[in-house]
């Protein structure tokens, strides 16, 4: 989750960078922020939290909320102002995560195949990379005569390149962070990284485990987290931020986020996780409906959504299918 915020000239460091990992989170829940100073008075603050988290009860949007009360912080932006705001799924699965990057037609490059280094919070430099090779291996497809065919040459260039090794440097770096905490994972990761960067071995390959949308506990065995209400000043209920987002979606469109059977949002999700739906979406789409005399109901808000493709991932019954809209629609990012 992002915001842009306008801040007093006082306050503006333009250059400076701030990342921070833990603190509202806790040592079991992964996850971190940034904090960049831009031209202008600008600041882009963002809050990420990994999907891999045990709690039904916590919610994402309003853990970015509180982070931003943080002394480190509310001194940057008290007297500024909020000016957008957006949110988006990261794939950091990293090296054991990147999946097979070529199919009849087309390929899978920059972030949609994962190619994020995760501790040195960079991505931007393997995507424009993965690019160039992709394009490399289609123009010598075409000069062959090829077409619609297998660009099995792109996942070839991409073992022998730079970013194969970047990634696989840096490996076991999240799913230590995710096995051990943060503490212990980050310690053991950070070690484990420079061995591979110095040396070119480490603690072997760790897996990730199980899949984000399979680690929440029951309800009944999870503690309620109370978050505090927001000032309206420094935080924001999700309605009021998405705003900040010009999301815009037809009212009477068809629903792009398709449900693969109505009746398990009530009847499975509520009952074993309270369904967490309500609280991982950053937009406010998902609610369930408690009205006197009438049994609770599942609402879709389709019309908030700003295409994260959080649902798609963590929804515990794997019961969400994220699909495109209509027109292109959805949000529409001022400097994001």
């Amino acid at each position: 989750m992002k915001e842009l915020w306008e801040v007093k000239p006082e306050n503006h460091k333009q250059g400076q960078v701030t990342h921070t990992m833990g603190w509202p989170l806790g040592a079991k829940v992964g996850g971190g922020s940034f904090m960049y100073h831009l031209e202008d008075n600008i600041v882009s603050i963002g809050f990420v939290v990994h999907l891999n988290y045990q709690n039904p009860y916590l919610y994402p949007y309003m853990e970015f909320q509180r982070f931003k009360h943080h002394p480190l912080i509310s001194q940057v932006l008290e007297g500024g102002r909020r000016v957008a705001y957006g949110a988006r799924a990261i794939t950091e699965g990293g090296f054991q995560s990147v999946p097979k990057l070529y199919f009849p037609g087309g390929v899978l490059i920059g972030c949609s195949a994962g190619f994020v280094n995760v501790p040195r919070i960079k991505g931007s430099a393997n995507a424009m990379k993965t690019g160039m090779l992709a394009a490399e291996a289609a123009f010598a497809a075409l000069n062959e005569g090829r077409a619609g065919d297998e660009l099995a040459g792109y996942e070839t260039a991409y073992e022998n390149s730079w970013v194969y090794q970047d990634l696989k440097r840096v490996k076991n770096v999240k799913p230590m962070w995710s096995r051990l905490g943060l503490v212990g994972g980050v310690v053991l990761g950070a070690v484990d990284m420079w061995l591979n960067t110095l040396f070119g071995f480490g603690f072997g390959t760790w897996k990730h485990g199980k899949p984000d949308s399979a680690t929440l506990k029951p309800a009944a065995d999870s503690r309620i987290i109370n978050y505090p209400k927001p000032d309206g000043v420094l935080s924001f209920d999700r309605l009021t931020d998405l705003a900040f987002s010009a999301t815009n979606h037809e009212e009477d469109e068809p629903v792009h986020l398709k449900l693969k059977d109505p009746s398990i949002p009530i009847a499975v999700n509520l009952p074993m996780w309270a369904e967490p739906a309500q609280r991982y979406c950053p937009a406010g789409v998902y609610e369930v409906i408690m009205e006197d005399g009438k049994p609770p109901r599942f609402q879709i808000n389709h019309q908030n959504c700003v295409h994260c493709k959080t649902c798609d991932i963590k929804d515990p019954s794997q019961n969400i299918n994220w699909v495109v809209p209509q027109g292109g629609e959805g949000p529409n990012y001022p400097n994001m």
